[in-house]
């Protein structure tokens, strides 16, 4: 069965379809919701009130086409919910809860001062970022996701990466 015809049958109450949905994005949610908070149970616990959010809400959804851009724009919105509510970890703590099974392509040190930049963007940089290189989206639906023009997107997209790259320059030259 296709993801539009389970969307269809989620939005008139099928909590079976609903459920099949869910298996088929919940790796994705759950990057997200990692990228955004460092913090495994964290993550885990903003993807479980998505999916009960989403189920709780989903037969708002107009178009069943857009269940998962629909259900990204809900866990996006936990995020924030959860900021809103908690405080955010210490760096240490970041390191402690990088998973096992991550992939390692630089060490700790630098991936904590990837992170340390990645959190010290502005909030509609940091999304647009987590979606584009974590999550490996495409401009279109980064677009639809975050309900703005690409042209907006890819602009955010140029400054964020700026921003970034002065930051860590600006870290690595006071160490040498």
């Amino acid at each position: 069965m296709t993801e539009e015809k389970l969307a269809k049958k989620a939005i008139r109450g099928n909590m079976h379809a609903y459920g099949e949905l869910i298996r088929l994005y919940q790796n994705e949610l759950y990057r997200i919701a990692y990228m955004h908070t460092k913090n495994e149970d964290d993550a885990l616990d903003i993807v479980s009130d998505t999916i009960a959010k989403g189920y709780e809400h989903v037969h708002k959804l107009r178009e069943p086409a857009y269940f998962k851009t629909w259900l990204i724009r809900v866990l996006l919105n936990t995020v924030h919910d959860h900021f809103r509510r908690y405080h955010e970890t210490s760096d240490w703590e970041l390191l402690e809860n990088i998973p096992s099974d991550a992939p390692a392509p630089i060490g700790a040190e630098e991936k904590m001062d990837l992170y340390n930049a990645i959190d010290s963007l502005p909030e509609k940089y940091k999304s647009i970022i987590v979606l584009k290189y974590y999550n490996e989206l495409k401009i279109s639906e980064i677009s639809e996701i975050l309900c703005m023009p690409e042209g907006t997107i890819k602009a955010n997209l140029h400054h964020a990466k700026k921003v970034l790259r002065d930051y860590l320059k600006e870290d690595y030259l006071y160490e040498a």
